[in-house]
């Protein structure tokens, strides 16, 4: 398989994939090798081989979701006239919207699957990718402020029922929870952020008032990732997840599609803080909270994993 990469021989790779997935009437276990052959194909080889490496429910045992792997390396033009019809070409282009590209004018796509804009709009973030490799892949976070430790009030709030930003804000680390070992809580309380985050638990944290846009970021790279154990479901679905939330904290949700404009107002209203407690971090966190001042509601959100 390396030495086929090497040499570009794409055409002896499918062979290869083939073969290996034949080897299983024979009573051989090699679909593990023809998965990673599609990986590679996805990855390296030129988009005409790329493409058709993209269908729904392929690459389920790779280092990333296919049509994640193969938006890391090739433009929309690239892939475009060689992906197959279906849900795995939608999440493609968004893909390829995550890392820039303005594909508004793209067609044949399923209007309804994402329901979020084809191209970045100016009140988003550079939103984190992931980096492929042959035989590893990087999901970097993106960068956090200096915190300042703070004691929080003496006594939790009562939560209030919000379940659409509850839910919204658990939904982000979904992966995390149902697929491997994570757990996440949230909370929404008539009261402020620190006020929210007490309810949580902690007595005193580490906390640091940031921009919409970094919020937006550190949520999408919530939805995207899989933790330690979990599936990746991909940049793409990580930035719808972001506007879901955002949408859901804003009091959009009726209005979905939420129109972007509206939204990158409304978020911009709110108060967002990312924050840490004394714990000595270790596998994948998130810690959020916001706050709403025009209604005197807090939110705040703790997702961990660990290996």
């Amino acid at each position: 398989m390396d030495g086929l990469c090497g040499d570009g021989d794409w055409e002896g790779l499918v062979d290869l994939k083939g073969l290996c997935r034949h080897a299983v009437d024979r009573g051989k276990q090699l679909w593990a090798i023809a998965d990673h052959i599609e990986y590679r194909l996805a990855l390296e080889a030129p988009g005409e081989w790329a493409g058709p490496m993209v269908f729904e429910g392929a690459g389920r045992f790779t280092l990333g979701p296919l049509p994640e792997v193969a938006a890391s390396r090739h433009t929309w033009a690239d892939l475009a006239a060689h992906l197959p019809e279906g849900p795995a070409r939608t999440v493609t282009v968004y893909e390829r919207v995550v890392r820039g590209e303005d594909l508004t004018t793209v067609h044949g796509i399923d209007p309804y699957m994402i329901e979020i804009p084809l191209k970045l709009m100016e009140w988003e973030p550079a939103y984190a990718v992931a980096t492929y490799h042959a035989d590893k892949a990087e999901f970097p976070p993106p960068g956090l402020p200096r915190m300042k430790e703070e004691a929080l009030p003496k006594a939790p709030l009562p939560s209030v029922a919000d379940a659409e930003a509850h839910d919204a804000l658990l939904n982000l680390a979904r992966a995390w929870t149902d697929e491997s070992n994570g757990r996440a809580e949230a909370v929404a309380v008539h009261g402020s952020a620190p006020e929210a985050i007490r309810s949580l638990g902690p007595s005193r944290v580490r906390m640091e008032q940031v921009r919409p846009r970094l919020a937006m970021a550190l949520m999408a790279w919530t939805g995207a990732s899989g933790g330690a154990y979990g599936r990746r479901p991909g940049a793409a679905a990580g930035r719808y997840g972001a506007w879901w939330a955002a949408a859901a904290l804003t009091d959009l949700l009726e209005d979905w599609p939420v129109a972007p404009d509206l939204l990158g107002e409304a978020i911009g209203e709110l108060t967002w803080y990312v924050w840490s407690d004394l714990v000595p971090p270790t596998g994948w966190r998130f810690h959020l909270a916001v706050e709403d001042p025009a209604h005197g509601l807090a939110w705040a959100l703790a997702a961990v994993d660990a290996k």
